[in-house]
Parts: C-alpha cells; sequence; structure tokens
C-alpha cells in the first residue's frame, strides 16, 4: 500500500561534526550504503577513545562531546564549506573561529577553540578524529534518519508546548503522515525523491533531546514523556540507502513495490 501522495521532505540536514548543530540543505545524492555526504564525517574525542582511524570502528557516543551530556555545544552553529573541509563556528551569529577539517593546522586551530569552549566538561585534551568513509554515527549501520513531524507535534501536546524537530537531529523531516505513522515504515522500503531506502529500525531518544537546539537550555525530559506517554522511547526511523538517487526539499515519499 502506498503512502499518501502528500507525503513529502520539508527539511535536509546532514550534521559534518558530531555533537554540533547541522546544516540546511535544500538538495542530495544519496549512494547505496552510505550516509549523508559528510554527515558525522568527524567527531571530537573528549578523552582516550580508543578510537583507530586506520582500522574505525563504531564507538558508543558516551566517547565524544555529545548533547546528551554537554548541552554547551547547542550555543554553536556552523559553516561548513565541503570543497575546502572548512568548519566555521559561530555564536551568537557572530563568526569565532575556522579551520580546515582535512588539515592539521586547521584541526589543531578547531580543538584549541574546544579546549577553551567545553573545559568544565572535558576528560582529556579534545581530538578531532576522522577516517575515510566512517561515520560517527549512533548506530553501527550507515544510514540515514527520518523525522515526522506529526510525531513531534504529538509530544508537544503533551508537554503543551513547541517541540522544535531539530531536537531530534534527523537528517530529513517530512510531513504528510499521521502521528506515529513512520513506524509503520519498518521492515519496508520506501522512495525518498529518486533513492530507495530499506527502514530498519525505530529511533530509541536519550537525554540530548531534552536540550533545546537553539537555547542549549535543558528544558525538557523527551525520553520519560514519551515512555509515560507513548509507551516508548522512540522517535524517527533508521533507513538504509539501498539504490543511489537525488532527493530534494520537497519530494515525495512513498512506500516502493519490491
Amino acid at each position: 500500500m502506498n503512502s499518501a501522495p502528500s507525503v513529502h521532505i520539508t527539511s535536509i540536514f546532514r550534521y559534518p561534526v558530531k555533537g554540533l548543530r547541522g546544516e540546511a540543505l535544500d538538495t542530495v545524492m544519496l549512494t547505496a550504503g552510505q550516509t549523508l555526504p559528510y554527515d558525522r564525517a568527524w567527531a571530537i574525542e573528549n578523552g582516550p577513545s580508543g578510537f583507530n582511524p586506520v582500522s574505525p570502528n563504531f564507538l558508543p557516543k558516551t566517547k565524544f562531546l555529545t548533547l546528551m551530556r554537554n548541552e554547551r555545544l547547542a550555543l554553536l552553529d556552523i559553516r561548513f564549506d565541503e570543497t575546502t573541509k572548512t568548519l566555521g563556528i559561530l555564536r551568537d551569529g557572530k563568526p569565532v573561529i575556522s579551520g580546515r577539517l582535512d588539515d592539521p593546522t586547521g584541526r589543531q586551530v578547531l580543538m584549541q577553540f574546544f579546549a577553551g569552549f567545553m573545559e568544565a566538561d572535558l576528560r582529556g585534551a579534545p581530538k578531532i578524529l576522522a577516517a575515510p568513509g566512517h561515520s560517527f554515527s549512533d548506530v553501527p549501520d550507515k544510514c540515514v534518519s527520518i523525522i515526522n513531524t506529526a510525531s513531534c507535534n504529538d509530544i508537544a501536546r503533551v508537554v503543551s508546548g513547541a517541540i522544535d524537530p531539530d531536537r531530534f537531529r534527523g537528517n530529513f523531516i517530512v510531513e504528510g503522515l499521521a502521528p506515529w505513522a513512520e513506524f509503520g515504515w519498518v521492515g519496508q522500503k520506501i522512495r525518498l525523491g529518486g533513492a530507495k531506502l530499506e527502514v530498519f529500525d525505530r529511533i530509541q531518544r536519550c537525554a540530548a533531546t531534552n536540550v533545546d537546539p537553539q537555547t542549549a537550555a535543558r528544558d525538557l525530559q523527551i525520553p520519560k514523556t514519551l515512555m509515560s506517554a507513548f509507551g516508548h522511547v522512540d522517535c524517527g526511523v533508521y533507513a538504509r540507502v539501498i539504490e543511489d538517487g537525488k532527493v530534494d526539499k520537497g519530494s515525495s515519499i512513498i512506500i516502493a513495490p519490491d
């Protein structure tokens, strides 16, 4: 059965550095077996993590600076230049520092900034990590995440306040579904614009979602609210890209035939 034709993408985001804010995209080319290009391609190590860039392995988010424990990160905005791999850091709309993520000197400049800005939260010198083809996702799979705006609105109904979908740091924000209808996609294949994906799991939520992505205030208890109101701690779904394709803001989403 096809999803309603009105189901469509309202926003596309990628998060070049794990834990930092994302950047909005108008279009993206998805490749089978991969994340969005440069999504979580870098992470900021918080104390020795054991990460080996020669043989990269999945590590839990607790090894890095993330919103789950380090809400101060939400005070920073970013600008990422894909061509030069330059990360710009802004605060209150004003540039603070910038450096090339693929250059030792650029990384050192950025690491010195985080050493001062996040000093109270550090377990050791912060280190920007990367490895070719590796993504510092919250799960071992290379995948994308999809957030249903209607589900966010249902949470907002429970807490009697607005819920910004940015709390859930999804790659694709969608509209046109009933609340929680995205859970019905698990185990199915979908067409996301020109790409084909296989939805394989619901996304369990952690304390990172308690942080307001605009103010850095830890103002809600999202996992607790989800459990008490809906009997689960999930919001959004993970999907693997199984067929290359271009996805635009506004692209439709349908259940794909096998």
